[in-house]
């Protein structure tokens, strides 16, 4: 049996308190393919991040925070459903089309947030999927955000190496012409459809691998798309869109407790910052994002002190999964990455489960409530549903956030606080690999070899065919000693625990 995290003082204690005070304003930093040594805070000397950086000095920093899988769509399905997504069939990487992935009924974050009062949005990346059967880009497209809980929506609708590249203003794309409807497909509309593969020429970004379909802006993407030439956007202005939105919302939403999701799309490919941000680094365009990035983060702190919000609102930074390099474009990331470590000590990255995957910058600020300092304690992205429920006083339903405990009391730092004893970590969810960390240990289950297409360790990693290995975390962060065959009985326990787990349909007891 699964020890459950839920602890009914925690629950008792954290009902009560918010019952008792006003509820905070909250506001969910996620950003895409960010590692765990990327940000200055976490040890980076080679690019800069001083609003990130302040954050974590204003509040807690986490050595063990986790996302709950290492690719987007999985990660981005558990933080609002509170479910890990292998769970739950058709989470892997969303195609350009794909349907809306979370369903109507589907109890959220947003939706629980909702119940408590609060004005909800979720504004950047979405990459769930939207429409059903599929997305109906020159009418509505419902059912999407809006079907789970949150009030406004302002979206990338996929991710922006995938077609198309335009904005969904909650049910519609934003300022679509009628007289140029927008297609998208997976097959090229006609023999002649200029692509990266044949007007590789004119591209400003090359390929290194896939993303060879529709050209715009000078990059090659994955699927194809023509129309909506009006709705395009360009991919320098993405960063500066969505900050500007988020700041209106804020500001007409002030007077209310809100909560605002806000998924940056950086750092992820294809990596275009705003010209101002090029060549701000010596990593090139990866390392400029994340100066972009950090831009971001201090235009949203700048926001809440200007409307006097600031000690009113509880932020989480976090990440959708580990650190790549060259994740389908020639951008400078591998030639220019020097002694700079996107995973800090540990080795893979995004679509590993090492610990380089999943493990990420995860930090929380609420000046007057947070009291700044270093956590070790085991949170997990999949957590802020129960969290988030228990500190606002809404009861979570029995089969609602199935993997998600109530962590609030790490979250913010309390005295004696403890976060999770065990935590999945996944891939894509298609490969069966699996790690599970329980307290110092590691056991990883690999069915499937793969690549992180991350060169983000320094140290060399033993290979192994064995499908069970196991690492003690505190004396081998970068999982290069398989200690599987010194201890066969956790070993065994830690191989029964991941498969109860997998099998049992829920880690939340109701």
């Amino acid at each position: 049996m699964i020890r459950s995290f839920v602890v009914c003082s925690f629950i008792t204690f954290w009902t009560a308190f918010a019952s008792a005070s006003e509820r905070p304003n909250i506001i969910v930093i996620m950003a895409d393919d960010l590692g765990y040594g990327d940000v200055g805070c976490y040890g980076a000397t080679e690019v800069k991040t001083p609003h990130i950086d302040q954050l974590a000095a204003e509040g807690l920093r986490f050595t063990s925070g986790y996302c709950s899988a290492s690719t987007c769509t999985p990660t981005r399905f558990s933080l609002l459903t509170g479910t890990y997504a292998f769970r739950q069939k058709g989470t892997g990487i969303a195609a350009p089309a794909a349907p809306a992935i979370i369903k109507p009924g589907t109890e959220t974050m947003a939706s629980l947030l909702k119940k408590a009062g609060y004005t909800t949005a979720v504004i950047g990346k979405w990459h769930l999927g939207l429409g059903d059967p599929a997305p109906d880009w020159n009418g509505e497209l419902k059912p999407g955000p809006l079907e789970i809980g949150f009030d406004h929506c302002y979206l990338l609708p996929t991710t922006n190496d995938r077609v198309p590249q335009v904005f969904v203003n909650d049910h519609r794309v934003q300022n679509l012409n009628a007289q140029d409807p927008l297609w998208v497909g997976n097959k090229p509309p006609s023999p002649d459809h200029p692509t990266g593969i044949t007007h590789r020429d004119t591209l400003k970004m090359n390929w290194s691998h896939g993303h060879n379909n529709t050209i715009h802006n000078g990059i090659s993407r994955i699927g194809f798309y023509t129309g909506g030439k009006d709705a395009r956007f360009r991919d320098e202005d993405l960063a500066d869109e969505w900050v500007k939105h988020s700041d209106a919302w804020i500001e007409a939403n002030q007077k209310q407790p809100f909560f605002l999701y806000f998924a940056s799309h950086d750092i992820h490919v294809p990596r275009i910052p705003h010209e101002r941000f090029q060549k701000a680094t010596s990593l090139g365009l990866r390392g400029d994002s994340i100066v972009q990035l950090d831009w971001c983060v201090g235009e949203l702190m700048k926001t809440l002190d200007r409307l006097k919000l600031t000690e009113k609102t509880l932020i989480i930074f976090c990440s959708d999964n580990g650190p790549v390099l060259d994740d389908g474009y020639q951008d400078g990331a591998v030639e220019k990455i020097g002694t700079h470590q996107p995973a800090g000590p540990f080795s893979g990255g995004k679509y590993s489960v090492q610990e380089g995957g999943t493990r990420t910058p995860f930090i929380t600020r609420w000046p007057g409530r947070i009291r700044p300092g270093i956590s070790d304690e085991v949170v997990c992205t999949v957590d802020l549903s129960a969290s988030l429920a228990a500190l606002t006083g809404v009861t979570l339903p029995a089969d609602a956030c199935l993997d998600s405990m109530p962590v609030m009391p790490a979250l913010l730092g309390e005295s004696g606080a403890k976060g999770r004893d065990h935590l999945l970590q996944q891939d894509n969810g298609v490969s069966g690999n699996f790690g599970l960390r329980t307290g110092p240990w590691k056991l990883m289950r690999v069915k499937q070899p793969t690549k992180t297409q991350a060169t983000v360790s320094r140290k060399k990693t033993a290979e192994s065919s064995k499908v069970h290995r196991l690492y003690h975390l505190p004396d081998d962060p970068a999982e290069t000693k398989d200690l599987s065959d010194e201890n066969p009985d956790k070993t065994k326990e830690l191989i029964e625990k991941l498969e109860t787990i997998l099998s049992a349909g829920r880690t939340r007891q109701p």
